[in-house]
């Protein structure tokens, strides 16, 4: 991976987090409409028929389609811990526009939020080189990442039917403990397609090698649990609590399963002085 391609998923995911940010925004706004107008919003779905709601969606998609590209040109642990700038951003706009209060302690964590944002950018490894999207799945299939995509999907099943009916509506963790979990199998199919296009438009075309479908077909599923159960939780809990327990818990999820599928942190800085120097 060259350093302009890294300099360039740095600038989308940096985009990608303003959007999002702003997204949660717009959709809980879309979301307290439907709610008073049909009640608890999230199990009936209702809040699909609400305007708001969609501009929030829409908003949301456009910046996750951005964070999608940033993983195909920079690795998952530096795109993922971006994040927390929309933490900062939902924040900030949450404590003006739906009047949830910030306090001394958010504000100290959202400025905690933009110094690690700017370590992890300085001190962020460097990916491996890919050179088809078959070497993705290959790490995929090992042992290490197979066994935890087994246990989130026993773990997500049994939180649906056994946890979610008893403790979602009184717990956020029921909800964005699913989203999170998901999320880091959503990211790591996301990075695979992402760099399955990459290559392609660079010439080697990957479309016609079965691990781009197979990365397809996993994200969309993944993404629409993902986005169920984050509207859930958005929708009973206030935004300035969702979005910094789903941060914190989507971002350990995610650099704990880059960590697995390319076996190791390659801890090798941008910023460590040669020998000698």
């Amino acid at each position: 991976m060259s350093i302009n391609d890294k300099y360039i998923g740095l600038t989308l995911a940096v985009a990608s987090s303003l959007l999002i940010g702003t997204s949660f925004i717009i959709t809980k706004k879309g979301l307290i409409d439907a709610n008073d107008r049909h009640g608890f919003a999230g199990d009936d779905h209702s809040y699909l028929k609400n305007p708001i709601w969609w501009l929030g969606m829409a908003t949301m998609v456009f910046g996750e389609l951005l964070n999608f590209a940033a993983y195909s040109f920079a690795p998952a642990i530096l795109v993922t811990p971006l994040g927390a700038l929309s933490v900062l951003i939902g924040a900030v706009l949450a404590s003006f526009f739906l009047k949830e209060s910030l306090g001394r302690i958010g504000t100290v964590g959202c400025g905690l939020c933009l110094i690690g944002s700017i370590m992890i950018v300085l001190h962020s490894p460097e990916d491996k080189e890919i050179k088809t999207v078959d070497q993705i799945l290959q790490f995929a299939l090992k042992p290490g990442f197979l066994i935890y995509i087994v246990l989130v999907g026993c773990y997500t099943v049994f939180a649906i039917y056994h946890i979610v009916p008893k403790y979602g509506r009184k717990d956020p963790l029921v909800y964005l403990s699913i989203c999170s979990l998901v999320g880091s199998i959503s990211v790591m199919s996301c990075k695979g397609f992402g760099i399955a296009l990459k290559l392609t438009f660079a010439g080697n075309n990957q479309l016609t090698h079965p691990s781009t479908y197979v990365f397809i077909i996993i994200s969309t599923l993944c993404i629409l649990i993902q986005m169920n159960y984050f509207n859930k939780a958005l929708d009973q809990f206030e935004t300035n609590i969702v979005n910094p327990i789903y941060y914190v818990f989507f971002t350990t999820s995610t650099i704990f399963a880059s960590v697995l599928l390319f076996r190791g942190f390659n801890t090798e800085s941008r910023c460590k002085p040669e020998l000698g120097s």
